[in-house]
């Protein structure tokens, strides 16, 4: 089974880390997108993320995974794209429920709140965590209606 594909955007605050995911997700054979930042250069991150949760919702890539220092702006913009589910995670028991109870086709993550080490868990665990559905695809509807 082919690897979902990814799209992956950071402001100034999340660029060592997105650099170092997608190191990460590509030696595992994940096909990366990097839509920027293309270094530590202060920026304003609208204008990475929003291309990035774009081109999940037009269905192009599988999942998002977005970054800045605290990754709650980042997340913000995400989830103003239509489609788009989006949740900061910050810990293994987070990237779980984000993906098992909301279905979540987005992942925020702050560089300045968590170690790369618990970043690099945290990706894996999204990316390998199915949607359980059952009471949890009532809400999700909720969400896109």
């Amino acid at each position: 089974m082919p690897r979902p594909s990814i799209a992956i955007g950071s402001d100034h605050a999340g660029f060592d880390y997105k650099q170092a995911i997608i190191q990460h997700l590509t030696d595992q054979g994940y096909t990366v997108k990097d839509f920027g930042t293309d270094s530590d250069e202060s920026c304003d991150y609208p204008e990475f993320i929003r291309p990035t949760a774009e081109a999940v919702a037009r269905g192009e890539y599988d999942y998002g995974i977005v970054l800045g220092g605290s990754g709650n702006g980042e997340a913000i913009v995400a989830n103003k794209v239509k489609g788009i589910r989006c949740g900061l995670c910050w810990n293994k028991d987070t990237a779980n429920w984000n993906r098992s109870h909301n279905d979540a086709n987005c992942l925020s993550l702050g560089q300045r709140t968590i170690s790369l080490k618990t970043a690099l868990e945290v990706v894996d665990i999204w990316l390998k965590t199915p949607f359980d559905g059952g009471r949890h695809e009532r809400r999700v509807r909720q969400i896109e209606d």
